[in-house]
C-alpha cells in the first residue's frame, strides 16, 4: 500500500504527509483505537501476572480458547461468550487439577491448553466455517470494526476498573497468600477473580494479536516495567506506558514496513525488555563497584 503510494507520487515531494498518511484510512484509525483500548488492561494484568509466575497460564488460557470460538459458531453465540466460556474452563480446571494431586501447576497447564487447542483445531477442520484461522491466531488489526472496538472497549474498562480498584489486595495475594488470607480476605475469589479478568482480558486482545501472540501483551510490559522501577504502583503505569507506546509504534511502523502489526509490536517490546535488561545489569553492576571502592576507601 506504501509503495504504491510512492509510486504514485502523491507524496514524493510531501515528508509530513507521508508520515501522517496512516492516520488519513480508517482501518489505521481503528487499528489505533484498539492497540490504546487494549492497552491498558494487558499492561496491568501483566503486573500480576509477572509478580505470581504466571505467564504458563496466560499462554494456556490464550490457546485454550479456539474450542469456544468454533463451538460457539457451531451453535451461532458470539464468538466473544465461546472464547470466554472456554478460557473460564481451561483456567479453573487447571486450578482444580493442580489443587488436587500431586502434579505441579506448570504440568497441568501444559496438558490442559495444548489438549482444548487441540479439541479446537480438530474441530474447525471438521466443519466449514467462515471464521478464518490466521485472523484467531495472529489477530486482524487492521479489519477491527465499530462492534469489535465497543466489545473491547467494555471488557477493558471493566478489568481495568477491577484491577485499578483492588490492585493492593491482588498484591498482597501474589507476594504472599497465607497473610492474605490472615488478613481477612478471600483468597479464593481473588484467585479466581484474576482467572476471569485473565479470560476476559484475552478475549478482548482477539482482534489486536489474535491468540498466539496475545501473550506477548500479557507478560512483556510488565517484565519491563519489573526492570525499570522498584515500586509496584509506580510499576502499573510504567507498564501501562510502555505497552500503550510499543502498539501504537508498532501499529505505525507496520504500515511503512508492510508487516501484520502484532508481530511489529511483540518485536517493539522484545527489544525494549532486551534494553531494560542491559540497563539493569548495568546498574548492578555500577552499584557493586561503588560498593567495593566505598569498602576499601573505609579500610584504608
Amino acid at each position: 500500500m506504501m509503495n504504491h503510494w510512492l509510486q504514485s507520487g502523491k507524496t514524493r515531494d510531501m515528508p509530513l504527509d507521508t508520515l501522517l498518511l496512516p492516520f488519513q484510512f480508517g482501518f489505521m484509525q481503528n487499528a489505533f483505537l484498539i492497540a490504546i483500548i487494549v492497552s491498558v488492561p494487558t499492561a496491568l494484568l501483566s503486573c500480576f501476572l509477572v509478580l505470581k509466575g504466571w505467564a504458563l497460564m496466560g499462554d494456556s488460557v490464550s490457546h485454550a480458547i479456539l474450542p469456544g470460538i468454533v463451538l460457539a459458531y457451531i451453535f451461532s453465540f458470539p464468538l466473544l461468550i465461546g472464547a470466554f466460556a472456554a478460557g473460564m474452563v481451561c483456567a479453573l480446571s487447571t486450578g482444580y487439577l493442580s489443587a488436587n494431586s500431586r502434579i505441579k501447576r506448570d504440568t497441568v497447564m501444559g496438558v490442559v491448553f495444548s489438549g482444548m487447542f487441540a479439541v479446537g483445531i480438530v474441530l474447525y477442520v471438521s466443519i466449514h466455517t467462515n471464521v478464518h484461522l490466521d485472523h484467531v491466531l495472529f489477530g486482524n488489526m487492521l479489519g477491527v470494526d465499530n462492534s469489535e472496538l465497543l466489545n473491547a472497549g467494555v471488557i477493558s474498562a471493566i478489568v481495568a476498573a477491577s484491577l485499578l480498584l483492588k490492585w493492593k489486595d491482588l498484591l498482597l495475594h501474589s507476594f504472599d497468600p497465607a497473610q492474605a488470607r490472615v488478613s481477612g480476605l478471600s483468597v479464593s475469589l481473588l484467585h479466581y477473580g484474576l482467572l476471569t479478568l485473565l479470560s476476559l482480558t484475552i478475549v478482548a486482545t482477539l482482534s489486536a494479536a489474535g491468540l498466539i501472540l496475545a501473550v506477548g501483551l500479557l507478560i512483556a510490559p510488565g517484565a519491563i516495567a519489573f526492570l525499570l522501577v522498584r515500586k509496584f504502583s509506580t510499576m502499573l503505569w510504567v507498564s501501562v506506558a510502555v505497552c500503550m507506546a510499543s502498539m501504537l509504534a508498532g501499529t505505525y511502523l507496520s504500515f511503512f514496513l508492510d508487516s501484520a502489526p502484532a508481530p511489529t509490536i511483540i518485536l517493539i517490546m522484545t527489544a525494549l525488555f532486551l534494553a531494560a535488561f542491559i540497563r539493569k545489569i548495568i546498574l548492578v553492576k555500577a552499584t557493586s563497584l561503588k560498593a567495593v571502592v566505598e569498602q576499601q576507601k573505609g579500610e584504608a
